[in-house]
């Protein structure tokens, strides 16, 4: 038997063409809306993926705040993808490798440069300290009440701002004065006129003065007197001098009346420039008017030490033009007493006077007195009639 095959005609294909053609234009419209479903979803799909990823971060550099949309998930590459740079002295909120989450604030503080000053030595340094106090506390360095800071530590810090520390220190030292005794005459009728006898020997005193020393970074800027006080009392000299008259000798009359007259001759010559004060005679070699101001030791600047060598002393020690009164001179002031011409000054020249106080509040309470009488006496004290 033979296989039997079933013809192919021509009408076969144009029937299956026709059927393919009539099944493409029924589900045309299926196959449309099909791809427009897909490529929808596909982008919905998109737009949630990229809406989970993106963030909203705010970024806040000294001070200044910006908004941020990213897709990045560590601070590091958010950083790197806005063009922000760090340097090693810069703090930041939270570390490099930490995860970005929506709504996350980075606070970035740059860090400024400033100078530091103090114990003898200059830093340059970069701090993000906001106030000078702040910067000193970061570097670790210590104050004390008495040390001068400028700026202020309350003051804010900008770049190049300069801060210097001083150290101050003060120091109070003893100082020992001798206080010169005074010598007092007594009259003792007992002796005969002229004859002199010792009552009681003097003794020197001792003053002590509490000296204030002031130092800056180790150098001395000031000294002044705080307080004094006498740690042993001045003893007196005292002498008795003679008033019982002496027994009247016999003379030569001739002798007598010569020497009477040359006695009155003498008395007649002083006399103009003698004078009785405070209960003393003394003669003087000449009357100035004078403006009269006061000092101290205890005032900055100045020493203990007179230009003649000698210790300043109260109730003793002005100080002169010497070409107006030689040094070493006595002189009497007119309601101030006997003085000794012992001190020179730079503001003191021709007809002044500065008269020594120990105490600086009553060298300045002292003023300025003008027209007072001085009497140049001449290099030995008078003493008491």
């Amino acid at each position: 038997m033979g296989i039997f095959q079933q013809e192919e005609t021509h009408d076969s294909k144009i029937s299956s063409m026709s059927y393919a053609l009539r099944w493409k234009h029924e589900n045309l419209r299926q196959i449309s809306t099909a791809a427009i479903v897909s490529i929808a979803i596909a982008i919905m799909i998109m737009l949630l993926v990229n809406t989970q990823t993106r963030k909203q971060v705010y970024l806040v550099v000294d001070g200044q705040i910006k908004s941020i949309q990213t897709h990045k998930s560590l601070l590091q590459e958010m950083l790197e993808e806005q063009s922000v740079s760090l340097r090693p002295e810069d703090q930041i909120s939270m570390p490099l490798s930490g995860s970005l989450q929506d709504g996350d604030k980075v606070i970035i503080d740059r860090a400024v440069s400033v100078q530091l000053t103090a114990d003898g030595a200059t830093k340059h340094l970069n701090t993000t300290g906001n106030t000078v106090g702040e910067v000193l506390k970061e570097m670790g360095v210590s104050l004390k009440e008495t040390d001068k800071v400028t700026p202020a530590l309350t003051e804010p810090v900008t770049g190049q701002t300069d801060i210097r520390i001083v150290r101050i220190n003060k120091q109070v030292v003893d100082r020992h004065e001798s206080l010169p005794f005074r010598v007092i005459k007594t009259a003792d009728p007992s002796l005969t006129a002229g004859e002199v006898r010792v009552v009681q020997q003097g003794t020197p005193g001792v003053m002590v003065q509490h000296i204030e020393k002031v130092y800056h970074d180790g150098k001395m800027v000031s000294m002044r007197m705080v307080g004094k006080e006498v740690q042993t009392k001045t003893l007196d000299k005292v002498i008795a001098v003679g008033t019982k008259k002496r027994p009247v000798e016999a003379v030569v009359k001739t002798a007598a009346v010569k020497s009477t007259s040359t006695a009155q001759t003498k008395k007649a010559v002083s006399s103009n420039n003698r004078v009785s004060k405070a209960g003393v005679d003394f003669s003087y070699k000449k009357l100035i008017h004078v403006s009269m101001t006061a000092y101290s030791a205890g005032e900055p600047g100045i020493g203990t030490r007179t230009a003649t060598g000698t210790r300043v002393t109260e109730g003793r020690t002005i100080a002169v033009d010497p070409n107006v009164v030689p040094l070493g001179w006595w002189v009497y002031i007119e309601g101030v007493g006997f003085r000794r011409a012992e001190d020179t000054g730079g503001a003191i020249k021709g007809n002044k006077i500065d008269i020594y106080y120990d105490s600086v509040k009553r060298a300045n309470s002292f003023g300025r007195k003008s027209g007072l009488k001085v009497y140049v006496i001449g290099p030995v004290k008078p003493d008491l009639n």
